[in-house]
């Protein structure tokens, strides 16, 4: 295996982070950026550009399916920028379009943290409409009932409840080493 440090993975397409909030996909997808060497973008900070306002005011004034339209119309921009590291909205993966765009133009990679872990972290932090509920650990476990399933077509799992960022993005690294040797496709 390369020393990633000396020899990175030269990236030719997207690498797009999946996951629930609060896995990690921005902080995790920053890292992993600097570490390849590419670009960085979290595809809620460019659904906000676009809209000239929060996500959560998208929501609130706009409606749910809206916001899912414009994340389309953005996803499928970035997907044609070529190499960077993607952080997207936890529900993007689960619209069949976009699914099988990412599927076929980036590597798909799935931080994947389980109910106790998605609750402590996200409690740290607003701004999450879907979790402005009288009870967010059970809309948390209602989403992974939902979500899990079609996020487990990632091409890359990562299991990320016990890592540290760090590790998190050295076991990226090497399950993208692996993925690009033993599938034959291209970073």
């Amino acid at each position: 295996m390369p020393d990633v440090a000396k020899d990175p993975l030269k990236i030719d397409r997207p690498l797009v982070l999946i996951g629930l909030m609060g896995a990690g996909k921005s902080t995790v997808g920053r890292r992993l950026a600097n570490r390849l060497k590419v670009r960085f973008t979290d595809s809620d900070d460019e659904i906000e550009t676009a809209a000239y306002c929060s996500i959560a005011d998208i929501f609130e004034k706009y409606g749910e399916i809206e916001f899912r339209a414009l994340e389309q119309r953005v996803m499928n921009r970035l997907l044609a920028e070529g190499p960077l590291v993607l952080a997207t909205g936890g529900g993007v993966f689960l619209n069949d379009e976009i699914r099988t765009r990412i599927l076929a133009s980036g590597t798909v990679i799935w931080l994947k943290a389980g109910l106790d872990v998605l609750a402590a972290r996200t409690a740290l932090r607003g701004g999450r409409p879907l979790l402005e509920t009288g009870d967010p650990r059970a809309t948390l476990e209602k989403l992974i009932n939902e979500r899990y399933p079609v996020y487990g077509e990632a091409h890359i799992i990562i299991d990320t409840d016990a890592e540290t960022l760090d590790s998190t993005v050295d076991k990226i690294v090497e399950a993208l080493t692996h993925h690009y040797t033993t599938s034959g496709t291209r970073p």
